[in-house]
């Protein structure tokens, strides 16, 4: 009996060689047709990075540069890498992660028909974990279409294509297990991602998650795992970022830029929904604004829920962000308020975080105690840049340098007085460390207050 309804229902849902299945029916009997037609676009990447040997400072002298001399000391290094992207357009725009090809030197896009090509970088970000390539002197490629991933469901099938382990192009099967998933994983990226069970492993990153249409639901970036391999716990970039860093790669920007929300705030939990106003968890209550925040401007004040922007429901900061970044800079995006138990609807413009005021950046010289060191006044972009909280002041390390690198300093550090003297500007710390030799430096390092006592 078994038979004979395989019989009809393949009578009845003739399956072609290069037609996309339409029904369940259909799936149940292959996945064929919908991989011939997606995989052309997906791409095997290899990248080569020139890694830089770390020297100290007493490499640099003339006295000890004697006892580090060895075969290779100090000698750059080749670093090979593999992972997979996604061609999003036919002139050759490509989507993979920025932890596959962001610090290379050089890259090679391998098509599924073996053809190879050079591709440069046009915008990477490391802290969505995504990076815009081009391919050099090509055009008309295969490519997939992005999808709405705000129309993603849960329990939808999804294929997760990539390249894992260098085995070669692999197609894996799953549904979309989970929305929304916020925080770091284990690629780097932080933000909003969609769950899947499709099995990913090293190699796909960058490869892609599509639908049963063929369109592209995400770019696969990391997994949750103990042993190295996948346990069904994948996450994938939304496609929605991607256009928005598509769109922003073809602008000409060199670097992604997120709308500055300007406000720190936290998930409202059970303990808090009730007194709120809330029958249920739900939203990201207020708890700071800097002075040009627009969302200060807008209408908000600390102790306001947020609850949702443009319509979609937001839960925590990364959430509200994603949302913010996804409808664009220059635009303005309506954000749901709770005050008082009254939901009012207010608009508040996407912009840049401001350098203002100016950032005065200096970066000391040779002949500095701590040459090397790249300092910042601290205004919005700083602040965003370094991922500082929002009330913080003075002048900030954007770089330490060798020295300052030995001495203890690093990247977000804020000094806050030399030798007993306040320093506002980065120029002060230049010039209060002209001519000496023995140092006390006061540092704020998130919410420790550091002393660093040195001599050179």
């Amino acid at each position: 009996m078994r038979h004979i309804l395989l019989f009809l229902a393949l009578i009845a849902f003739p399956v072609h060689a290069q037609t996309v299945p339409t029904s369940a029916m259909q799936m149940q009997l292959s996945f064929a047709p919908l991989v011939n037609q997606a995989t052309p676009a997906v791409v095997n990447i290899y990248t080569r990075t020139i890694v830089q040997s770390s020297r100290t400072p007493l490499q640099s002298d003339p006295f000890f540069e004697r006892f580090f001399r060895r075969p290779g000391a100090g000698q750059p290094r080749v670093q090979n890498s593999l992972g997979s992207g996604v061609i999003l357009s036919e002139d050759g725009i490509v989507v993979s992660n920025y932890h596959v090809v962001g610090m290379a030197t050089d890259i090679r896009i391998v098509l599924a028909d073996r053809r190879e090509f050079s591709a440069k970088v046009l915008l990477s970000d490391a802290e969505s974990d995504l990076a815009i390539l081009k391919i050099e002197n090509v055009d008309g490629l295969s490519y997939l279409p992005l999808r709405d991933s705000d129309e993603v469901e849960v329990g939808e099938l999804a294929l997760a294509i990539g390249n894992p382990f260098g085995v070669g192009q692999t197609v894996s099967s799953g549904i979309v297990s989970g929305l929304a998933r916020s925080g770091g994983m284990n690629g780097g990226g932080q933000g909003y991602f969609i769950q899947t069970d499709a099995p990913i492993n090293p190699g796909n990153s960058g490869g892609a998650l599509i639908d049963m249409e063929g369109a592209l639901m995400g770019i696969n970036t990391s997994i949750l795992t103990r042993s190295g391999g996948s346990n069904g716990i994948g996450f994938a970039i939304p496609a929605n970022l991607i256009r928005a860093f598509v769109d922003q790669a073809r602008s000409g920007a060199e670097r992604f830029l997120r709308p500055w929300a300007g406000m720190s705030g936290q998930p409202v939990d059970a303990d808090m929904a009730a007194p709120l106003g809330l029958d249920r968890p739900g939203g990201i209550i207020v708890s700071g604004l800097h002075p040009v925040s627009p969302f200060l401007a807008g209408g908000f004040l600390v102790g306001d829920v947020i609850t949702a922007v443009n319509g979609q429901d937001v839960n925590t900061p990364a959430e509200m962000v994603y949302r913010m970044s996804v409808s664009g800079l220059g635009n303005e995006a309506v954000v749901t308020r709770l005050r008082d138990g009254e939901i009012q609807d207010l608009n508040v413009a996407l912009i840049a975080a401001p350098e203002t005021p100016s950032r005065d950046a200096v970066t000391l010289d040779e002949r500095s105690l701590l040459p090397g060191l790249a300092l910042a006044r601290i205004n919005p972009a700083v602040l965003a840049e370094l991922n500082l909280s929002l009330e913080v002041e003075g002048v900030a390390v954007m770089e330490p340098g060798a020295y300052g690198l030995q001495v203890g300093l690093r990247p977000g550090d804020v000094i806050l007085a030399l030798n007993g003297r306040d320093v506002e500007t980065p120029s002060q710390v230049r010039d209060a460390l002209k001519g000496q030799r023995q140092v006390a430096m006061v540092v704020q390092r998130g919410t420790q207050r550091l002393s660093l006592r040195f001599r050179i």
